[in-house]
């Protein structure tokens, strides 16, 4: 059963921020429903282990048959969070454990990835996206079953030489949930429910929502005919069953918040309860890619000044975070020691709509409300 374990709660002066300036920023994401650029969204601002601000905007779902309003406790389909909330944390208690190594291949957990020239990628080039996949790859058109679609990932041969370059891809978290899944001795899903999940108390996380939940969740793009509500909207999870190491994960802005208070707190929830050792925490958070054209990669975590960096200007080098497509975010700053969710179903007015200004000025402003 879940803990029942919340944030604590207090105002900005309390946390040495300023209000009037805090509300700037979440005024930033009203502007930007305003304007018909996203239908809705929830933002949070914590600080030293506290939330200092929660406000929710707009609408989940602006159909012809429905319309519903956002509320702090919506829950989003995170995307590519999924990644570092869901099947990092998994890989880095295996490394805490002594049952994996950064250095282990690939191929020692599945030795048919070996083929195709593949013996050489290891767990840490996977964590890191250096291992030489390509971006993406249409997984889900084929009608494969999920386990097809695994078997395609293991057998895929690589776009550039391992260790050579720096490629964002979904193919590295899909062998990384495999793995995870494989050490754990059960589904993915329930591995990260039984040890990320329930220690925190994150009530409202996991993937494939219960049918009950839909009012609550946001929906995401209209495809074939209707919605995606409460269904993932990457096209390849759904093919693999919601359940994937790359996306599928569903979340709540407080949920994501209370993951990314544990960082923080060099991996301990705030009652002193250890959920990653601080040594995973430091290892994650420093960079791998030094050389490597556009990139600053921890394990799983985007670094300051990486291509797909969203922490806009005013974090400091030390900050980290990771975005989801379907409009989602979560940053933290550990000189400052404040943390910043953005969750948004962006999707839902078309993929052509963008949160990448929105999120870079959001963090701008959160780290300027910053007075002590």
């Amino acid at each position: 059963m879940t803990l029942d374990i919340h944030l604590t709660k207090s105002s900005p002066e309390q946390q040495g921020m300023n209000g009037l300036k805090l509300q700037q920023a979440f005024q930033l994401v009203a502007r930007e429903i305003e304007v018909g650029e996203i239908p809705g969204g929830v933002a949070l601002v914590g600080r030293n282990n506290s939330i200092v601000g929660t406000y929710a905007f707009g609408h989940s779902i602006i159909s012809e048959e429905t319309k519903l309003k956002v509320s702090e406790d919506t829950i989003y389909d995170c995307a590519s969070l999924t990644k570092v909330i869901a099947t990092l944390p998994l890989i880095l208690q295996l490394i805490d454990r002594g049952e994996l190594r950064l250095r282990d291949p690939i191929s020692r957990y599945f030795p048919e990835f070996s083929a195709n020239g593949k013996g050489e990628v290891t767990v840490r080039h996977v964590l890191t996206h250096t291992s030489g996949f390509k971006a993406y790859k249409d997984l889900h058109s084929h009608g494969w079953t999920p386990d097809q679609i695994k078997a395609a990932v293991l057998g895929e041969s690589l776009s550039d030489p391992c260790g050579d370059g720096y490629m964002y891809s979904d193919f590295n978290y899909i062998i990384l949930g495999e793995i995870a899944a494989l050490l754990f001795g059960m589904p993915l899903d329930e591995a990260a429910r039984r040890f990320v999940f329930e220690p925190l108390g994150m009530r409202d996380t996991g993937y494939r929502p219960a049918a009950a939940l839909k009012p609550r969740i946001a929906a995401t793009e209209f495809m074939s005919g209707a919605y995606r509500w409460g269904e993932v909207h990457d096209e390849n999870a759904w093919a693999m069953g919601g359940v994937s190491g790359h996306a599928g994960v569903f979340s709540t802005a407080e949920d994501v918040a209370k993951y990314a208070a544990m960082w923080l707190n060099n991996g301990k929830r705030a009652d002193g309860f250890q959920v990653l050792s601080g040594a995973s925490i430091a290892a994650a958070t420093r960079s791998y890619t030094e050389g490597k054209a556009n990139a600053n990669r921890g394990l799983g975590w985007v670094l300051k000044g990486d291509v797909w960096d969203a922490s806009g200007d005013l974090f400091s080098p030390l900050s980290y975070g990771h975005t989801g497509f379907t409009g989602t975010s979560i940053w933290m700053d550990p000189e400052s020691s404040v943390f910043a969710v953005l969750l948004t179903n962006r999707v839902h007015f078309g993929r052509e709509k963008s949160v990448v200004r929105l999120r870079d000025c959001f963090h701008n402003a959160v780290a300027a409300s910053v007075e002590r």
